[in-house]
């Protein structure tokens, strides 16, 4: 089936695309398509939505599928039910792993994955992020919160470490002292906690979530879209060096922009008092 588009916020048509959901290959990973937001979905309730070997390869598959694709622009994560995004891993699974499954380093490879992703991408963050769940939300570029939503890195209680990001990209957002208070500890924080020292970027209620995540994304999904993956691409590339560094990634990346038809089409919009009719050639 295919389906033509038109973004109502900048009159944009987004062309004859696919509009079928993705098929993960797992019943435990499903996908929705909400114009061109894709909805990913950790669907293990009866336990949590706890991370097994079947949901890593469920979301691998959602990545391989939307990196083909043109009718996505913006993905959103999330779990199923109302009581967890994601509990963290399967211990049933962990019991079992080796010291070559820890270099192997399966999750922390899949979230670099994710946060490398040239899409915008949102953590929806219904209820426990706990472990690898909290791992996976951090991975994402903004994570909104619903009111119930707790945080934490409990794995020191099971005498392993956060090994799928965490113990680097909790305390790029929230500081290292912080950072090492809820690691060595394995403290729960809740939701407004969460908000206030950096760690999500929004809190809002239950019923409200999934409309805030997706009109965060359709938010993006309305600026140049070139402009969007190079901003994406300076700030995290900036974050892991020096400033002098950042500012040079900051100084290619808009000579870049200044030279595109992108910049001349947002440019004339303004002058012109109308939508900017941007082009995305993913």
């Amino acid at each position: 089936m295919t389906h033509t588009t038109t973004d109502t916020t900048t009159g944009a048509t987004t062309g004859t695309v696919p509009r079928s959901p993705v098929d993960t290959g797992t019943d435990t990973v499903t996908t929705e398509l909400r114009g061109r937001v894709a909805v990913v979905t950790v669907n293990r309730p009866e336990v949590r939505n706890a991370l097994n070997f079947g949901v890593l390869d469920g979301i691998e598959a959602a990545l391989d599928a939307f990196e083909r694709r043109t009718d996505v622009g913006a993905v959103v994560f999330t779990g199923a039910g109302e009581k967890s995004f994601v509990a963290g891993a399967d211990i049933s699974q962990l019991v079992g792993y080796t010291m070559r499954d820890g270099l192997r380093a399966r999750m922390q490879r899949l979230y670099d994955r994710i946060q490398d992703l040239e899409l915008p991408t949102i953590a929806a963050v219904n209820g426990f992020a706990l472990g690898g769940g909290n791992e996976l939300a951090m991975s994402c570029d903004i994570r909104v919160a619903a009111g119930n939503a707790r945080f934490g890195l409990p794995e020191t209680n099971l005498g392993i470490l956060p090994g799928a990001g965490g113990t680097q990209r909790l305390s790029r957002l929230v500081g290292l002292g912080r950072a090492q208070e809820m690691i060595l500890t394995g403290r729960i924080i809740d939701a407004e906690e969460a908000l206030r020292i950096g760690l999500v970027t929004s809190v809002v209620p239950a019923d409200e979530l999934m409309d805030t995540a997706l009109g965060t994304a359709e938010t993006i999904l309305a600026k140049g879209p070139l402009a969007v993956r190079l901003a994406k691409l300076v700030v995290r590339n900036g974050a892991e060096t020096d400033q002098r560094t950042g500012l040079l990634l900051e100084r290619l990346a808009q000579s870049l922009l200044y030279a595109s038809e992108e910049k001349a089409e947002g440019a004339s919009a303004f002058l012109e008092k109308r939508p900017a009719r941007f082009r995305d050639d993913n």
